[in-house]
């Protein structure tokens, strides 16, 4: 099997063999490229928050924060699918089987196309209308508009450039999507400031340079592959699948995807709570979870790591490596926490000034309470997250999606009892402690799953 998995990379230096050596070192290695590929990702999305809140101020700032919950909903579903889809890859390769990895290759391909065109046709028609379902004030739906259907329209590029870097780490590469990353990043920040301030593109010109920049991505994933990593590369009998390849890629990317979709449709409904409140309020909660997002990147890095150990580990049987790895997972989550909270309490006024360009007293003080408020519950979110990604790994398809309806009917809850009552401080609490509750089913759920508790006693 070892000489499959270097034939599989074609380029062994950059990949990690997660099926042997310290699991926490194993671990650590393959998410350090995924954290600063999620920084880098993460850093060109806030400098379009920048950008357009110091060139363009409060009101558009607020446009993309009104978009952020729908732009989750739609796309999100289709990067969920890729995440899934590149499971069973992992899985695959985990096994040594090169033709099943082929066959998986060649059916997401397949999927991945059928499901993009699927949401920009659905997003295009139901946009404008559910920008106003969802009380977006008058005087930003236009711009909101503007940006989310330049975005949704181009799906199948954000499709494809996750399909492709999930791959790549189903084969245990890190390293090339971040490379990628960076210089796409590099890009999209040239040509924000370009089509913002030199073309007068507004808020779209923000959309346009996340697009572009991300095709810039995925021209460079397939050379990559193709020129590297030739057994990610299918021919065409490999797209003759058969229908369990099918079927095992549809449970496992439509229960990510399902996933994504019910947690973002949670988000949708909360952002409905938080229109009511005012611009104002909205753009201070923009900034907030722009700064949020960076806080939480050590700890998602690391459920993604977790997420391939997990798919390669149960392909070679190797049952008690996986919960050994549970454990320092669990407890690098904790010395995160402890880290981005003393940087949370200490930084996070300045923080949101620089990020929404704004002297308004509401949007500042806003923003500093959630992202203070918010901070101590990251040990949870990051057990939350690794616990899940590891079920997935497992092949879990049903149970995972448990704690996303938990989530769902959780913010139904804030949005109709506790934020008409208790306005922004409402909408701080509602998710951590919604992750709590989350927290107790997914890992109750993941030390009863049958695989898990065959090897207890030898992790």
């Amino acid at each position: 099997m070892k000489e499959k998995r270097e034939h599989a990379g074609g380029s062994s230096a950059l990949q990690i063999d997660m099926l042997k050596g310290p699991i926490f070192k194993t671990l650590a290695f393959f998410a350090l490229p995924v954290l600063f590929s999620n920084l880098f990702q993460q850093f060109y999305n806030t400098m379009d928050t920048m950008i357009v809140g110091n060139y363009l101020g409060d009101t558009s700032l607020a446009a993309i924060g009104v978009c952020t919950p729908i732009y989750d909903l739609l796309v999100g579903f289709a990067l969920g699918i890729g995440n899934g889809l590149a499971i069973v890859t992992a899985r695959s390769f985990g096994a040594g089987e090169e033709e099943d990895l082929k066959r998986s290759v060649a059916g997401s391909i397949v999927i991945g196309i059928m499901v993009s065109l699927a949401i920009t046709g659905i997003a295009q028609c139901s946009l404008r209308s559910l920008l106003k379902i969802l009380d977006t004030p008058p005087e930003i739906v236009e711009e909101a508009y503007s940006y989310i259907a330049t975005i949704t329209l181009y799906v199948i590029v954000m499709f494809a450039y996750n399909l492709c870097e999930g791959l790549l780490r189903a084969i245990g590469n890190s390293v090339m999507p971040l490379v990628f990353l960076i210089l796409s990043s590099c890009l999209n920040i040239v040509l924000d400031i370009f089509f913002i301030t030199r073309l007068d593109m507004g808020v779209r010109g923000a959309a346009v340079a996340t697009v572009i920049a991300q095709g810039i991505s995925v021209l460079l994933c397939f050379v990559y592959i193709v020129s590297k990593s030739p057994i990610l590369v299918p021919q065409k009998r490999h797209f003759a699948a058969g229908k369990k390849m099918y079927l095992e890629l549809l449970g496992q990317g439509f229960s990510m995807g399902f996933m994504n979709s019910i947690v973002s449709a949670g988000s949708v409904i909360l952002q409905y709570g938080i229109n009511g409140l005012g611009y104002l309020i909205i753009a201070g909660h923009t900034a907030a979870r722009k700064l949020y997002m960076f806080c939480i990147m050590p700890i998602i890095a690391m459920a993604i790591s977790f997420s391939t150990f997990v798919s390669q580990n149960k392909g070679a049987d190797q049952g008690a490596r996986i919960r050994r790895a549970a454990k320092c997972v669990y407890l690098y989550d904790l010395a995160v926490t402890v880290i981005i909270t003393v940087l949370s309490w200490a930084l996070a006024p300045t923080l949101v000034r620089w990020i929404s360009g704004s002297s308004a007293a509401v949007v500042l003080e806003n923003g500093t309470r959630y992202l203070c408020l918010v901070a101590p519950f990251y040990v949870v979110l990051g057990i939350l997250c690794a616990t899940r990604s590891a079920l997935q790994g497992l092949g879990q398809k049903l149970l995972p999606l448990v704690s996303s309806i938990i989530e769902f009917f959780g913010k139904i809850l804030f949005v109709l009892v506790f934020i008409p009552r208790f306005a922004y401080t409402a909408v701080i609490f509602c998710e951590p402690v919604i992750w709590c509750v989350m927290t107790i089913q997914l890992v109750y759920t993941f030390y009863r799953d049958p695989y898990i508790r065959s090897f207890k006693g030898k992790g």
